[in-house]
This record gives structure tokens, C-alpha cells and sequence, in this order.
């Protein structure tokens, strides 16, 4: 038996991984049928790329599904109600000043299946999330980065 890890999200976090549940299930698995089915018509399949390649995509279409379906069962739904922003935490917004550079910048905490960097989430076990959990407005965190230690002010923690 694998060890389970709880996987954290929001609840537009495991509406997004049901969705591609979902359309893995039905649209993916038939469009590959459909290849498979056009590549028998080619006549030997052991020499039949077509047949090959789409086999290839049943199997990592089969294997993603099962990978979905595990992160969903053992997925923890963060309750919105319950976020605070006394201190940060998974699910926060916050507004970060950073020191050395002089600028502003915000990051929402989020479970390491939500990361997505072009929306500014990072992973609650990220340097940066990991440094943030817990603390206060007003509190200077130092973040021990790959380029040195990085500092940031938290001026806002929000919904």
C-alpha cells in the first residue's frame, strides 16, 4: 500500500480536477477509442504507428485518471468560512513588500496541486509559502531562496 498524502485544495481547486476528471472519462477516452478503432482498419498491427501511438495515449490517458481520481479521494476541501487573515494561511491572499527590491507583490497560498505562477499562487510548501504560514500583518519574514535570504513585509492578508 503507497503512502496516502492528503491533498489540500479550494473548492475551485477540486471543481477544476472533477472537471478534467470528467472530460478524461468521457470525451478523451472516446476520441482514443476512435483512433484505435481507425488504426485496426490499417490492416498488421505490428508494424502500425497509428495503432501504436494511440494505445500509448489510452495508457497515459488511463494513468491520469487514476492519478485524479487518488488526489480527489484524498483531497482536504479548505472551508472558505474557516479562513481567518489574523495570520496566513492556505487559501489567503497576501500583499507582500519585498525589501531588498522595493516593490509589491501578491501571492495567494494555496495546496501544491493549485500552484500556477502566471496567477501568482504558490504552494503552501514553496520557500516562500512555507515562510509565510502563520504570520501576522505588519511581520518581516526572511525566505531562504536558492539566491540568498529575501525579505518581505507583509502589509495585507486577505480572503
Amino acid at each position: 500500500m503507497e503512502d496516502v498524502q492528503e491533498v489540500i485544495l479550494t473548492q475551485e481547486g477540486y471543481d477544476k480536477l472533477e472537471q478534467e476528471l470528467n472530460y478524461l472519462k468521457t470525451e478523451k477516452r472516446t476520441e482514443i477509442a476512435e483512433r484505435i478503432k481507425v488504426a485496426r482498419g490499417f490492416g498488421d498491427l505490428s508494424e502500425n504507428a497509428e495503432y501504436d501511438e494511440a494505445k500509448s495515449a489510452q495508457s497515459e490517458n488511463e494513468a491520469k485518471i487514476t492519478e485524479l481520481e487518488a488526489k480527489l479521494r484524498n483531497a482536504k476541501v479548505i472551508n472558505e468560512k474557516e479562513i481567518d487573515t489574523k495570520t496566513v494561511q492556505i487559501g489567503n491572499c497576501v500583499k507582500l513588500h519585498d525589501v531588498e527590491f522595493d516593490e509589491d507583490i501578491e501571492y495567494t497560498i494555496v495546496g501544491s496541486t493549485e500552484v500556477n505562477l502566471a496567477e501568482n499562487k504558490i504552494s503552501n510548501e514553496s520557500p516562500v509559502g512555507k515562510a509565510l504560514l502563520g504570520k501576522k500583518k505588519g511581520e518581516i519574514v526572511e525566505v531562504d531562496a536558492p539566491e540568498g535570504v529575501i525579505k518581505f513585509k507583509i502589509l495585507a492578508i486577505k480572503k
